[in-house]
């Protein structure tokens, strides 16, 4: 793994045991001793903590936050000029094809849109904003901060011991916050459908925060086995996974983070790359949607599994594109495509699991209710 990036915190991974994997680019804890099952259950009865520092950091700054907003409009589906200060929106860069490049974060800062882009899509992502914003709006790429996410229902109580500002945060609230003596942006957002915070720190105090976090009985550090197993109950979705440059955002049933304003008649309809495909697909629906799949049984449906509509014969109407167990659920989970006439909750399927065909039923997403303090 020599060629591979570290992040702040690859020696606190080292000295808790952690078991270090290639991932996007980086040495990154897949798991602790604790083992993927209870880092799991840890995140989703107490608090986790998640180093994701290989993620992307980025501010853009112009004259002004409605000209900011106004620019990176026209590389993403989102209402950017209409968000408000200090607030946080999940976001999606399409291509002209009406593809998904890639999803990401940004968030109303004031004088500036701070943006947390995907580790395997940042440097793709970047060099897509330069060349879009610049010069008129200056991209800077922030090297010197780590990213930690603390999630679970303890999160609060943990970080709170820190400050107790941050218990006045709402779901997708951001703010700077005095943590140890150091200057944090820490917005009440996570990827594991759990409530808890996200957490840019200077590098040179990344550790000492983590530290002060896992010396607090509720707190355990988990890898990035527990992250996608918490995701997959979450119905998140795995870029590269669930979405790729070739699905549609309506495909992928991430039609609620395109806001009525971007959408046909709204005040800014279309402008974004795709705009026709994706807005045709709001008109004139999908051949295929996102579902949550659960198997029958203990046999764990993978990415790739082919979907069918009966037991025998016929051609796949669809392919998982994530699956595992969800220690949560308490048996395995899957999400993929199917066939929209195939999309209805409860509908019976077949996924072919080496060579037979196994039962799974098309269910509600997220599998497991999210915590999110609203």
């Amino acid at each position: 793994m020599g060629d591979l990036q570290r992040t702040p915190l690859f020696d606190l991974h080292v000295a808790l045991g952690a078991k270090m994997v290639p991932f996007a680019g980086y040495e990154m804890p897949v798991q602790y001793p604790l083992g993927v099952m209870k880092e799991h259950l840890q995140t989703r009865t107490k608090a986790g903590l998640f180093d994701v520092s290989h993620m992307g950091q980025v501010i853009l700054r112009g004259a002004s936050y409605d000209e900011i907003a106004t620019a990176f409009e026209t590389l993403v589906p989102m209402d950017v000029l209409g968000l408000g200060q200090g607030r946080q929106r999940y976001g999606l860069f399409t291509n002209a094809d009406g593809g998904i490049d890639d999803d990401l974060m940004f968030a109303n800062r004031g004088d500036h849109l701070f943006v947390v882009v995907n580790a395997a899509c940042k440097e793709a992502d970047i060099a897509r904003m330069k060349a879009a914003l610049e010069p008129a709006i200056t991209v800077e790429v922030i090297e010197d901060r780590a990213l930690i996410a603390l999630q679970g229902p303890a999160a609060e109580q943990a970080l709170g011991q820190l400050n107790s500002a941050v218990a006045e945060m709402a779901f997708m609230d951001v703010a700077t916050v005095d943590l140890l003596g150091v200057e944090c942006w820490v917005s009440r957002s996570g990827y594991t459908g759990e409530d808890g915070y996200e957490i840019s720190v200077p590098a040179s105090h990344a550790q000492a925060l983590a530290q002060a976090l896992l010396d607090m009985p509720d707190v355990e550090a988990i890898g990035l086995g527990a992250r996608d197993s918490l995701r997959l109950e979450g119905g998140l979705c795995l870029y590269g996974n669930d979405i790729d440059a070739t699905t549609s955002p309506v495909e992928a049933g991430l039609n609620w983070a395109i806001q009525k304003v971007r959408r046909t008649d709204g005040a800014r309809s279309g402008g974004f790359p795709g705009s026709a495909r994706i807005l045709g697909d709001f008109q004139n629906g999908v051949a295929r949607k996102r579902v949550g799949l659960v198997p029958d049984g203990r046999a764990p449906m993978r990415a790739g599994t082919e979907i069918f509509a009966d037991a025998d014969g016929g051609a796949a109407i669809g392919i998982v594109t994530s699956g595992g167990f969800g220690p949560s659920v308490g048996g395995p989970v899957a999400m993929g495509y199917v066939q929209t006439d195939f999309a209805t909750i409860d509908t019976p399927l077949f996924g072919d699991v080496r060579g037979k065909r196994m039962p799974v039923t098309v269910a509600k997403m997220p599998l497991v209710t999210a915590n999110f303090k609203r």
